[in-house]
């Protein structure tokens, strides 16, 4: 395939061939890395926006959260585009805009909780998978006896 590409574009460059036989493998090539580059590039950086979006829309009071520029803080007040963070011992307040939310830590927090529980709640089941076999392959040599 690589072969006929080359010498597609050799005749092409020499201007031996003519029509538009010669051209749909080259347009062809075009729409497929287009296509790639799409898939490849595009697409997961907008997955990623729009999930960042939505964490930023789901702040409440309360929450921990760190910014863009590293600053740590608890959310005092929510306004539309803006919040009122506390940060440090001295409790001082700063207003941010809600796009300079970098991770929201609460979040973070409750998605590796529920992460550690699905774990283990797996680990339990295997465990529980294993103790029947050995059961029941203790019950079929007893049968044998």
């Amino acid at each position: 395939m690589f072969d006929s590409f080359v010498l597609h574009t050799l005749e092409a460059a020499a201007g031996t061939t003519t029509g538009t036989r010669s051209s749909l493998p080259m347009i062809l090539l075009l729409v497929v890395m287009v296509v790639g580059m799409y898939f490849l590039m595009i697409r997961p950086q907008r997955k990623q926006q729009k999930k960042d979006q939505e964490m930023r829309e789901s702040t409440q009071v309360g929450d921990e959260i760190t910014t863009i520029g590293g600053i740590m803080g608890r959310v005092v007040t929510v306004k539309e585009d803006s919040l009122i963070i506390e940060t440090g011992a001295d409790r001082n307040k700063m207003k941010i805009a809600r796009w300079a939310i970098q991770v929201n830590n609460t979040a973070a927090e409750k998605q590796r909780a529920e992460q550690e529980a699905a774990k283990a709640a797996m680990a339990k089941q295997r465990e529980e998978k294993a103790a029947a076999k050995k059961k029941k392959g203790k019950k079929d040599d007893a049968d044998k006896s």
